[in-house]
Formats: C-alpha cells, structure tokens, sequence
C-alpha cells in the first residue's frame, strides 16, 4: 500500500520546511535509506531520508515552504493510485497539486510508464545540473533571475553564497561605460530564511519577556596572553583567547550555580550540568553549538570540540540535539574588532557573556607609563533569575580566572 510522506519536525522550534531540492524524481524506484530532497530547517539543511521501498509515485512542491506535517510526496507500487490514496487521507491536493498529468505513454514491457507533474521534472532538472550554493544564496539568485552557473563561488570547497550573488547583482555582465544612473530609487528584497524566521521570533521573545541587564567588566589579559603563547609553543596546539574564555566561564559558573540557571514561570531550575552554547556565525544568521560537560573538559579539548562543532554549523551539517539543552553562552565578537557590546539572552539561559576584542592601552603604574592587554566584557542577566550583585560576583570570580589563568586549571 502506498505511504504519504509528510514534512516531518526535523528540530524542536521547526514550524515549516524550505525543500531546497529532490534528489529523487517521480517514478525512481526508492528503497528504505535513500535521501529523497534536501530540506531547509530553521537550523540547518537536512537530508529527508525514505523509510519505505516502492516507487516514487508524486511530488507535491518541486521547491519552497511546506508546513510541518503536510504532504510532501506519495512512495508505492508503480501504476498505483495515489490520488485516491491523498483523498483518503483527507488531503488538500489541490493546494499543492503538480500540473494536469500528462496521457500515459505505453512502455516497452507492454504496460504505462508513470504519469510524472511539472514539479517532479523541473526537481529533476534542478538535481542534474546541481550547483554549490547555500539556501539564502539561492533564493536571492532566484528573485533577481540571475543564473548560478554564472557565479563564482568564495565560500568553502566554491560554495556560492550570499555575497556572492550580490556582488554579481552589483557587477553585472554590461560594461561599465554603457550603465547609465537611475534617478528611481532602487532597492532589493531579499526572501527570509527558515533561519533567520526563527532567529527573528526567539530573539523577539527573549528581549521582550526577559527583563534584561547589562554589567561590563575590564580584565587584564597579559597574563593569559603570556600563558597563551607558552601553551602554543608545544608541537600541534594552537589554543585560542575564547578556548581560554569558555574554560573560565565553566570554571565560575561552577561557583555560581544562580548564573547556570533558567526561568520556568512558577519556579527557577538550577542546571547541575554546564552546557555551555558557543555562538558561530554563518551566512543566514546565528547559530548556538553546545558543549556539553564544557567544566569537565581541558583547553585542548574545548578547543577540538569547538572546531569541529563551527565547521558543522558553517557548513549546515549540525544536527538539532547539537545546538539544545545550553545552561550559558558566550557570544565572542572581537575577531571582528569590536570592543564592547550586550547581547540578547539566549533563552532559557539566564544570561550571556558578550565578548570584545583585546586591545593595548595605557597604564601608569609608580610614574611610569606602560601598555597593557585588556578585554571587556558584559554580562546580559535575566532579572527575574539573577540581582545585581549576584551578576557581579560572578564576574569578579571569573576576573581572577582570566587574570590568573593557572588557577582555573587546577
């Protein structure tokens, strides 16, 4: 009997999916295993894996959103009437449904091939000619009606992405003494990611039910950079500032136990585990890998595990179980140059480590004028979960780990 396949809730916040293409066509014979499309998540791009063998009888939306639970395509015997099948179930086909179906062509075993939608064969064009290129880079490409193939892409392995399309949409292909200059104000639109819809809501619901605030500390970094390059100095280790910083967090919130806590509404969870979200930047938006046990771990350790974990997230390989059951996070963006900033809590943490970049300043110290390496940081609390001097003990816990690196690793 043919089976309905539905647009399953591939993470906990998942609402809808973005198929991004099929890697099967209808009347591919499909066995329990096979990847049938590539689905875009509010999280990552995932691979919909078939758990049925039979024939793919229908495809319901060649590419774009598809809610959590409708129908995405029918898997059964070739020659068997999935439309009665869809009337069963009370779906709404015509919704969704593939163009007329074309008269059904004699085979040459003496039977009919298989009626095959307008939508079935444009995926099936899409997944010949594949291209690297992310979801958002896509879409863009798509409103503007530029032709991937024409793009160079500079992201990982020539992945085509979203700076790429809009430096081509910039450029163009016509010399630049034909353009003329337009006195109508021009502007793009850009499609919103499953992604970036998330980010927005959860980020929305953070600011405004959290009642937030804000505590900024200054700390002395030259002695973790001193203990930084002696570690460094060992053959294959290349320890980072923010390794460092994620091994001081766990050291103190250890000591803190109200700063490693959630609100639930009628009352407080202390989490007894450390799961610290490291938050990594991608094309689309934001995205919060854990490390889970992160106080249980070395330097060397946090390091590998980060690596591995940022790799993943850039490349939308992360798994939903890898960016949930967070206590703490810390947002790092001195990479970038920034000095100081606040974050938005990333619920149902109770708080955020905000971290700029270190920088040289002046000191004087008995007449005499120095440099010095410094770093601040800003700790965004819920209030409804932690005070004032509370935020502010934690700090200072974590102002003596960072200043004095030996004794967070004792």
């Amino acid at each position: 009997m043919a089976e309905i396949i539905r647009m399953p809730r591939l993470s906990d916040t998942m609402e809808e999916g973005n198929i991004i293409g099929w890697l099967k066509k209808v009347g591919d014979k499909v066995s329990s295993g096979d990847i049938l499309a590539e689905v875009e998540t509010d999280k990552a791009t995932m691979e919909l894996e078939s758990f049925h063998d039979g024939y793919l009888l229908y495809i319901s939306v060649a590419e774009g959103s598809v809610p959590v639970n409708d129908v995405l395509a029918v898997i059964g015997e070739k020659g068997e009437d999935y439309k009665k099948i869809l009337a069963d179930e009370g779906s709404q086909e015509n919704n969704v449904a593939p163009a007329p179906p074309k008269p059904s062509v004699p085979s040459s075993n003496g039977g009919t091939a298989l009626e095959v939608s307008s939508s079935a064969t444009a995926s099936s064009g899409h997944t010949e000619q594949r291209i690297k290129s992310s979801p958002l880079a896509k879409s863009i490409a798509s409103q503007s009606g530029i032709d991937l193939s024409a793009i160079i892409g500079t992201g990982d392995g020539g992945r085509i992405v979203k700076r790429d399309v809009e430096n081509y949409a910039t450029q163009g292909s016509e010399p630049a003494h034909t353009k003329t200059i337009s006195t109508v104000p021009q502007y793009g639109e850009i499609p919103v990611s499953q992604m970036r819809k998330t980010i927005a809501r959860r980020l929305s619901e953070s600011k405004y039910s959290a009642p937030h605030f804000y505590l900024t500390m200054k700390i002395n970094m030259d002695k973790m950079a001193e203990a930084r390059s002696l570690m460094n100095a060992q053959p294959d280790t290349k320890i980072s500032f923010n390794d460092f910083i994620i091994k001081a967090c766990a050291s103190a919130l250890r000591l803190h136990p109200a700063i490693n806590s959630s609100w639930l509404g009628d009352k407080i969870r202390i989490n007894k585990d450390i799961n610290i979200g490291v938050a990594v930047a991608v094309d689309e938006g934001l995205l919060v890998p854990v490390l889970f046990g992160a106080d249980q771990m070395g330097l060397k350790e946090i390091k590998n595990k980060v690596a591995v974990l940022a790799d993943k997230a850039r490349n939308k390989k992360i798994q939903p179980q890898e960016m949930q059951g967070n206590t703490f996070t810390i947002s790092n963006l001195g990479m970038f140059g920034i000095e100081e900033f606040t974050g938005i809590i990333n619920l149902p943490d109770a708080a955020i480590l905000a971290v700029g970049a270190i920088t040289d300043e002046l000191q004087l110290v008995e007449g005499i004028v120095s440099t010095r390496k410094v770093m601040k940081i800003t700790l965004s609390c819920d209030h409804r979960v932690i005070d004032g001097a509370t935020g502010a003990k934690f700090l200072s816990t974590l102002q003596q780990y960072l200043e004095n690196p030996a004794a967070m690793l004792l």
